[in-house]
């Protein structure tokens, strides 16, 4: 529970201890972000760390000079693209054996693992590119993927190709915008603004789904 907790307050107040890094680790701040993107879209284990919210954050703090920009955009992407790449290896090498009693197991199963292959075969690239703007999602695409078996070639393209749009859109969006007046006196209330509405499409899916299954019972 002290972890949950922790991590809620990290989210929540991702500017106050983006300070307290940068304080106390210095430029190794770098590979404090490089840590927590690769392991969110790298583990799918961890799909709750912050994502859309740190670069964002992050954006504005090189704003206002705490961060270079550049290397930034390239610690991010880099971070990224090597997490979602892990992630597939690690779904093609385990997917298909986990237990179906385990937490994974109960949200990716061997039908939705079959439904997912023909997926991924005819949307992929979108579906990893769209998924990088949404929580959990991001993390579980990629796995998914590499359970389907999705071509690694097809995968890896759209995999840049996303984490390079994902990281230019957050983070440039933090750099204008994040040391505006009004941004900055609602910081929090911004990020979370952020979390729901990257939110939202996942929400919008699961509610059509019951919807659906609540029409064919009827």
């Amino acid at each position: 529970m002290g972890i949950i907790m922790y991590l809620v307050d990290f989210i929540i107040n991702i500017d106050k201890h983006l300070i307290d890094i940068i304080q106390i680790f210095d430029l190794w701040s770098y590979a404090i972000l490089f840590l927590i993107i690769f392991v969110e879209t790298g583990m799918v284990i961890f799909p709750f760390l912050p994502g859309d919210s740190l670069l964002f954050a992050s954006g504005a703090f090189a704003a206002a000079g705490a961060f270079n920009i550049v290397l930034l955009i390239f610690v991010f992407f880099t971070a990224a693209v090597l997490g979602d790449t892990v992630n597939y290896h690690i779904g093609k090498m385990c997917g298909r054996s986990i237990s179906p009693e385990s937490l994974i197991g109960r949200v990716i199963n061997k039908d939705k693992l079959e439904k997912a292959e023909l997926f991924f075969n005819k949307h992929g690239g979108k579906t990893i590119v769209i998924a990088r703007f949404i929580p959990f999602i991001r993390t579980f695409a990629p796995f998914v993927a590499g359970a389907s078996r999705m071509n690694y070639r097809y995968f890896i393209a759209y995999n840049i190709g996303g984490a390079a749009i994902w990281v230019l859109v957050c983070t440039i969006a933090g750099y204008l915008f994040g040391n505006l007046p009004i941004v900055q006196k609602n910081f929090s209330a911004f990020l979370l603004g952020i979390i729901f509405v990257s939110l939202l499409p996942a929400l919008i899916g699961y509610l059509k789904s019951k919807f659906n299954q609540l029409k064919s019972t009827h």
